[in-house]
């Protein structure tokens, strides 16, 4: 079946699962008439293989509704925003958002405000006037696209986008952020990779949140891109009841560099409207980073970080190995072991 097969092969309401989880059907629907739902067929077979972790990623739930504490726009993203669906927060970088659509909407999604509703239109007019401003701002040498997924555009549409960003002078890197590889690897066919190659220097950064998602439909699509020549990055989001687990992180991480896609972020939760139920206090994150490092190799090893709210931007989170800090600094390695290092006076 064609990735466009598999995507009309939706579930977007109650119905779909009622049948195997009886009993869900109210609240589905009531938080789905606010935040909406997609799960395309691939990704419901392995939440039916799989349960739980994948099943709290793609359900709605009445917890979404009841939340209380989380923003409606914790990022400030709109307050940077300008041009509609362009955020420049940094200053040699924008975040450009070029599609309102996604092949699974993912519950703790930091633009469900509005990402596959109408608050999100985008239009050609839109996009024009988003690359206007990247032609006018000498300061951006990096385009990141996002959206929704820019993948869930026509090859047409795409090509057209990154055509126009590869002529403005300034811009050196396009990034584009898509989950595709993970909920609707199908997608990545070879006349995707083929238009793809034309734009280097081109990086993708996908995401991945559970071992139970690389499967080899998976694999196929990131050797794909990374065949292309296309580096490929993982941004993994530390959920509750997901992926807040050492032993889950490290077989996430592990699995990723199996199938050529490097670690790159692992995310605390963003204060999200709707998805405070899936945040983890950050002590949980900084043990599993402790977990991790000098147990595994250094290139599964991710930058844990918060995005601060506000605006603020990815601030990254380490363990304290440090004991004092004089002369020399003492610290603790990955095993306890109590080490010191010299440091250097004068410049």
């Amino acid at each position: 079946m064609s990735w466009q097969g598999v995507l009309a092969d939706s579930i977007t309401s109650a119905a779909g699962v009622e049948e195997r989880f009886p009993g869900t059907a109210a609240a589905i629907d009531e938080t789905a008439r606010r935040y909406p739902m997609r799960i395309n067929s691939y990704y419901w077979g392995l939440i039916r293989k799989v349960g739980g972790p994948l099943w709290r990623q793609a359900v709605p739930s009445q917890l979404e509704l009841d939340d209380k504490i989380g923003v409606v726009d914790p990022l400030a993203e709109e307050s940077l925003s300008p041009v509609a669906n362009l955020v420049h927060k940094y200053p040699d970088r924008v975040l450009f958002l070029v599609n309102n659509q996604c092949a699974m909407y993912c519950r703790f999604c930091t633009r469900k405000r509005k990402v596959g509703t109408r608050r999100m239109p985008i239009s050609d007019a839109g996009i024009e006037a988003g690359l206007d401003y990247i032609r006018r701002t000498p300061a951006v040498r990096e385009v990141l696209m996002s959206g929704g997924d820019p993948f869930l555009m026509s090859d047409e549409r795409l090509d057209w986008i990154l055509g126009e960003l590869r002529a403005i002078p300034g811009v050196e890197i396009i990034r584009i952020g898509t989950r595709t590889p993970c909920v609707l690897p199908m997608r990545i066919t070879v006349r995707l990779t083929k238009i793809l190659r034309r734009y280097h220097p081109l990086y993708i950064n996908t995401h991945f949140n559970h071992p139970a998602e690389i499967t080899p439909q998976a694999a196929q699509a990131c050797t794909r891109l990374a065949d292309a020549g296309i580096p490929l990055g993982c941004q993994t989001v530390l959920l509750r009841g997901v992926n807040d687990d050492p032993q889950i992180i490290r077989d996430l991480l592990c699995g990723l560099l199996k199938i050529r896609v490097k670690p790159y972020y692992l995310f605390q939760g963003d204060l999200t409207r709707g998805a405070n139920h899936f945040r983890t206090p950050v002590a949980v994150g900084l043990a599993i980073m402790k977990s991790l490092i000098g147990h595994v190799s250094g290139m599964a090893i991710p930058v844990f970080a918060v995005d601060a709210p506000g605006g603020g931007g990815k601030i990254p989170l380490l363990p304290d190995y440090k004991i004092s800090y004089g002369r020399e600094l003492i610290f603790e390695n990955y095993c306890g072991r109590v080490c010191s290092y010299p440091d250097v006076t004068g410049r």
